[in-house]
This record gives C-alpha cells, structure tokens and sequence, in this order.
C-alpha cells in the first residue's frame, strides 16, 4: 500500500497500475480506473471554469449516485470541498446546511429538484443548481464540456477537501471538515487490520455517501485499488441479491438494516461464499439482531465505532470476540482501538485519565482527526483539546484488556438506525407547540433502530394533547428519522437544583433490565 499524502494521488496510482481493472460499478455501469480518472479531470477543469477556487464549497442533495464520489475527488484535486446533505433532513434544514456551506454549486438528484427549486430564493450563495440523473441530467453534459484537468492543487495534508455535517446541541448541525491527512489516515489504518481492503476486494457500498459510513467505506476501498460496488438506496432484498451475484467480499451495514435483512424471505438460502468481511457499526446493535446476523453470515462479522469527526471508524471487534463462547461479555463491546487510534477515559468534569473499568468520557486522539468544524471556532475548541485529542461525548468503560465498552451519552446523543440525533433539535420544535409547556426528549431502546427518540411533555393548563398530532406537527418541521415514536404526558419533569433535567431518570426506566445500557 502506497503512503498516499494528496487524495488527489489515488487515482493517479491506480490508473497508472491497472487503468482497465473496473473502479466503480453502479446500476449496470462500469467505470474503469482510466475512466473514472478522466471523468474527475473533467469535473476538475468545470469547476475551475464555474470559477470555483481553494476553499470554496459544492454541495450535492442526492441518493447515492457515482456523481458525488468524482466530485469528491475532483475537489481533492481543485482544492474546493463537498459538503455532502443529508438528503433525509426538513427543507428548513436542508436549507441551513447549503447556506451554512456557503456552496456556490449545488448538485441535485431528480427526487429532490424541486424541493431545491422551491428552497431557491432562501438560497443566497448558490450560483448553479445542476441536475445529476433523470430525465433532465446536467451532469454529464457539464463534465463533456471540459476537457481533462490534471493539475492538482499543492494542498497541505490538513486542508479540507470533505464537509460532512453532524447535529448540533444547539440544534442545528455542524460541519466537520475532513481533511486528506485525516481521511487517508483512517484509510491506512483500516487498511492495516484483518478487515482490509485489497485489490481484488468487491466492496459494496449500500449506506448514504452523506455519512462518514458510506464515504470512507469508498474512499478507503478505492485507496487500496479495490471495486466499489455503489447502491442508490439499500433496498434489503437487492442488498442481499447483490452480495450474491456480484459475490462481495467486503461490506458495511448498519444495525437497523441488519434487522430487516433478517427477515427478506429465502435470505438463509442464498450463497454468501464470497463475503469475508461485514461491517457493522453508527448505532447500538440489539442482542437478538446480533444473534441472527452471527447466523446468517458467519465467520465474518465485524463492529465498528467511530464518528465523523474521526473520518470514520476508530475501533474494530473482530469474528473470533464475536464467536468465541469464552468471551461472550464481549459481544456488547466495541471493540479496540484500530492501529494508529489511541482511546482513553477520562473524567468528562476534569479531563483526569481513569483506571481499567471506571466509567467516564472516551477521548479519541489520531491522524484521522477533522480539521475542526467550519466556522465554529468556539464549538472546535470545545471538541479538541490543546493536546489534540478529541472528546467524543459517549461515556463508558474500557476493560484490562482494552476493549471499549458503550454505556451512555455524555451529550444526550440518541443514534437511531445509524443517524445522530440530538434531543436539542426535537426539543426547541416541540417547545413552540401551542400546547406543550415543558419538554424533554430521550433515547429508548428499540428492537429495530436500536434506539429511538421519545418525548415526555408536560402540557400547559387546561391544554389537551394528542400524540399523533405532536408527531404530525413534528414532521412538518424536522425530519421525519428525528421526529418522537412516543409522547409520555407527565405532569413535571424532574429537575436538579440548578434547573437541569435530570434525563438519566427519565431513561432509567426503559433501560432498566437491558444487556446493553444507554442510560
């Protein structure tokens, strides 16, 4: 494996060792490492043409699409960034991460045209809206008009060629600048474990490219010269016909979908031979989806925990701590730290380093960490500490042995199928409700997503609430994923001295009794 410093030099690399071996499939396309490498020269010279230059963002609002890996690349190359959205989020939201991008481009799917056409007024930095797929493409004739650009732009390691956006506790997201000495360090590091990528890896790719998940799965599978095997969306029966049929060596999933590959009709009965390494990670795994997934696939699995301000994974548990009846306590771990990652807890009050088994914050400290987040300053220097080690927000425990153990959310985070929610976002929706007067929204466990958000309100006097019309008011307003499952009307939230909710007691009781605790 080459000791890449550019991401820019990916391509170069592989093109010039095996410019027919295919890079990248998608809906019965095939693009070979020459081709790929001239179509992301193409998008180099029309974005200098649109006069982008170092520093400025893209954005791309689409399902996953071929599109938004060249662009990823190209802007590698040109020195700009793409700010990938969440397609699943609220026009208001959707909204606020284009502007809060600046992006001066914006590359849209056809199922979300005319949300965009409909956002445009509220729209000020957006120069071009271009169409990628469909009926009305744009794409391809913008690529076609330019001729192949090989210059490359003399970036320093930690300058920002990727923005993927995290919720905020205020409500409103971040975005995390990944850099390419961060994201090719997580590539190198992932690459050096038992899970790696090589050459002749099918790598499919079913999970949103707008998630560190999707987008390093592909980055670090096209660094070490592997097949990208691309979905627009991960239906679970086509995910399954593909991991068959294209005999995928190499893939990474979330737990809620997980769940439902469980149950697609005739899935036991389909040749899975060629799978050697599934991922799985982005949000609790339920016990009995664990049981079944070692079943149907075994020999193979793989938990990861990570986080897009770490460009993606930072520990990894393995078959052997999956299926060794000798350490099954392990099975609700995370795993150890990944080659190149230290992990340790410290005391989120003190930052104070804490023994073997004394719960407390992880702090994370690597290569692979973003560069900060963009135009926070005061919200990157509340994340990464002057010695450069970040502070993930998740508590827990690590063992003797150095396995990470998950046991709560220092920030109150809910991961609900692999989306991070923050009760802040639903909290300040559901406080403008005309008839709720307090509200506190947490995380409880769930068979499917493995947790999900519930809101416990308190109504205003005389005031009546229905918790199907919450919902619906909610939905109106925030994403759908976000939106509470459940009301509980309770008649006053608890509270400390200083005012604070105390939402470690409004959790107690749904987790209480569970293998795996989120309190």
């Amino acid at each position: 494996m080459s000791e890449f410093t550019h991401v820019a030099a990916i391509l170069a690399h592989w093109e010039a060792r095996q410019p027919d071996a295919i890079a990248l499939r998608f809906a019965g396309t095939d693009r070979t490492w020459a081709e790929l490498a001239r179509r992301v020269r193409r998008n180099a010279a029309a974005q200098r043409a649109a006069g982008l230059s170092p520093g400025d963002r893209v954005a791309v609002l689409d399902l996953n699409h071929p599109s938004c890996l060249e662009l990823t690349l190209a802007c590698a190359q040109v020195g700009t960034a793409n700010a990938v959205v969440n397609f699943r989020l609220a026009p208001a939201e959707i909204a606020y991460v284009i502007n809060d991008a600046k992006a001066r481009v914006l590359f849209v799917g056809p199922e979300f045209a005319a949300a965009v056409d409909a956002l445009r007024p509220s729209l000020p930095t957006l120069e071009r809206v271009i169409r990628v797929g469909g009926a009305e493409d744009e794409y391809e004739a913008w690529l076609a008009a330019h001729e192949p650009d090989a210059a490359v732009y003399p970036a320093d390691p930690g300058h920002c060629f990727l923005q993927l956006y995290t919720s905020g506790t205020t409500g409103f997201p971040k975005g995390a600048m990944l850099t390419h000495r961060g994201m090719l360090a997580h590539s190198r590091h992932l690459n050096s474990t038992p899970s790696a990528y090589r050459t002749v890896s099918r790598v499919q790719v079913a999970m949103p490219l707008f998630h560190v998940g999707g987008m390093s799965t592909s980055l670090a599978a096209l660094e070490a010269g592997a097949r990208v095997v691309l979905m627009r969306t991960p239906d679970p029966a086509a995910v399954l016909q593909l991991l068959e049929a294209e005999k995928i060596t190499h893939t990474f999933l979330v737990p809620a979908l997980l769940a439902v590959l469980n149950q697609v009709p005739g899935a036991a009965s389909r040749d899975y031979s060629g799978l050697e390494v599934l991922c799985y990670g982005a949000s609790p795994m339920p016990l009995p989806v664990l049981r079944a997934s070692l079943a149907l696939f075994p020999g193979v699995l793989y938990q990861v925990y990570g986080m897009t301000e770490q460009s993606g994974a930072v520990s990894l548990l393995g078959p052997r701590d999956h299926e060794d009846p000798a350490v099954a306590h392990r099975l609700v771990s995370a795993g150890q730290a990944m080659p190149g990652v230290e992990i340790e807890i410290r005391d989120p009050a003190t930052g104070e380093r804490l023994p073997a088994g004394t719960p407390g914050e992880l702090w994370v400290r690597s290569d692979q960490r973003m560069g900060g987040y963009w135009g926070k300053p005061e919200a990157t220097a509340a994340a990464i500490t002057p010695e450069g080690w970040l502070r993930s927000g998740d508590g827990g425990h690590m063992d003797a042995d150095g396995y990470i153990y998950i046991t709560d959310r220092i920030k109150d985070l809910i991961i609900s199928g692999g989306e991070n929610i923050y009760p802040a976002e639903i909290e300040r929706v559901l406080a403008e409700h005309p008839a709720i007067q307090d509200v506190a929204v947490i995380g409880v466990p769930d068979e499917r997503w493995g947790e999900v958000p519930k809101a416990v309100v308190v109504a205003r006097p005389g005031a009546t609430l229905d918790p199907d019309e919450v919902v619906a008011w909610c939905r109106e307003r925030i994403a759908a994923f976000k939106c509470p499952k459940t009301l509980a009307v309770v008649d006053a939230l608890p509270r400390n001295p200083t005012g604070k909710v105390l939402k470690k007691e409004l959790r107690k009781p749904y987790w209480e009794g569970r293998e795996r605790q989120v309190v």
